[in-house]
């Protein structure tokens, strides 16, 4: 549960931060680039 709520505020804060869907489209890309590399280190 800590987990989620933690995840809801990240991507809270990664879009309060954007200011266009460009820039959306970045961040969710960098998040999605930080899971993988969590995963492939938590193998």
């Amino acid at each position: 549960m800590l987990r989620t709520i933690s995840a809801l505020v990240l991507v809270a804060l990664f879009c309060a931060g954007c200011d266009t869907m460009a820039a959306f489209g970045r961040d969710v890309s960098r998040l999605g680039d930080k899971i993988e590399q969590k995963a492939e280190r938590n193998k």
